[in-house]
């Protein structure tokens, strides 16, 4: 290796691992002593045949943050379960500049997981999914977050008509009540 990315003090790189494997990439390297990582998560609902389900996945698919020092821990964590290597441009690893990471830390909060919540309003029309609605267009009348439930209008029989239902059985994305899944 060349002289740049050894200063002898730690710095932030892009480490590179399985997609879909990262937690098992951040996990290990969390193991080794004096290396900090950073994996960012994102958990969002994703429409499925079954209905809505919770999802989690790498903010960077591939790859986890490190800080190390690159002289005496690359090797180690070169060769740590689920990483397949370390960013290099050429001969020389890339390091990423710790206001880059501070930024990305902030946006995050800190935390390497951050929940993506359906964002649905008031007066918005949406789709009920599950249940004995599935497959009507209602409009949301109230948000309930306490219990994850809004409260719908209907028409029902040529009348409105209020009804609570689970967030998790609306979606935005309308779908015709005969597609078949």
């Amino acid at each position: 290796m060349s002289a740049e990315g050894q200063g002898g003090s730690a710095a932030w790189y892009c480490v590179r691992s399985k997609t879909k494997l990262e937690h098992v990439a951040a996990g290990s390297l969390r193991q080794v002593p004096d290396v900090e990582v950073f994996a960012p998560r994102l958990r969002f609902r994703k429409t499925t045949r079954r209905g809505q389900v919770w999802f989690v996945e790498a903010l960077f698919p591939g790859y986890v943050f490190a800080r190390f020092d690159w002289a005496t821990q690359f090797r180690v964590v070169q060769y740590a379960r689920g990483v397949t290597g370390v960013v290099h441009f050429g001969a020389r690893p890339a390091q990423v500049p710790a206001a880059v990471m501070d930024e990305l830390r902030r946006t995050m909060d800190d935390r390497e997981l951050r929940v993506i919540a359906p964002a649905l309003a008031v007066g918005e029309e949406v789709q009920v999914l599950a249940g004995p609605l599935a497959g009507l267009q209602v409009v949301v009348q109230q948000l309930l977050p306490a219990r994850e439930r809004v409260k719908v209008l209907l028409e029902f029989l040529g009348r409105r008509v209020e009804a609570e239902v689970a967030i998790g059985e609306l979606t935005t994305e309308w779908q015709h009540p005969l597609r078949s899944g």
